[in-house]
């Protein structure tokens, strides 16, 4: 995918990037028809490679119901779609876990964007959205096969620390100070 840069971006959002591409990341409802296909695409991928199959979209109808995103509202959390040229090709969520932890979930980049910034770009806005929540740290949980995920929260400088929780999936802890 050729992707061209964006030079302008509206006021209060944040882009990043090489040369080559340019992010804009913005808050917006998770339910949104653009939000509502990247967390399909975010679903169907982590499905499928966990499956090592394609998946159906029963399946995935089935997985957004039985891992809902009611929390990534605000004010305790936030969902953003990432875009290239006004396209949308990212998006992720954070909410807050208590009063001062948050945690990142749905993280997810278009494979056709890969490699430009795009995961970098959410976790900065999605980072700064739990400092304002009142965040001291940021959490996240995932899986051994995302090893993608893995080195991108090792190079945002997140460090894997002991499980929080007894997800189902969560294979790997992550977490980040945000003061």
């Amino acid at each position: 995918m050729d992707i061209k840069a964006i030079t302008t971006a509206p006021p209060g959002t944040r882009t990043d990037g090489p040369a080559t591409a340019s992010w804009t990341v913005t808050p917006e409802p998770f339910d949104t028809p653009d939000a509502t296909t990247l967390r399909r695409a975010y679903y169907a991928h982590v499905a499928g490679r966990y499956w090592k199959r394609t998946v159906t979209e029963a399946e995935t109808d089935q997985g957004l119901l039985d891992f809902p995103d009611e929390g990534l509202v605000p004010p305790a959390g936030l969902f953003v779609v990432g875009r290239i040229d006004g396209v949308p090709l990212a998006c992720g969520g954070i909410r807050l876990l208590d009063r001062t932890t948050a945690e990142l979930t749905r993280v997810y980049v278009d494979q056709r964007a890969r490699g430009t910034g795009g995961g970098a770009a959410l976790l900065d806005v999605l980072e700064e959205a739990g400092r304002a929540m009142g965040a001291e740290r940021v959490r996240l949980d995932t899986r051994s096969d995302l090893v993608e995920a893995r080195a991108l929260y090792a190079r945002q400088g997140y460090r894997e620390v002991p499980a929080y929780n007894s997800g189902p999936y969560a294979e790997h802890w992550f977490e980040k100070r945000l003061v």
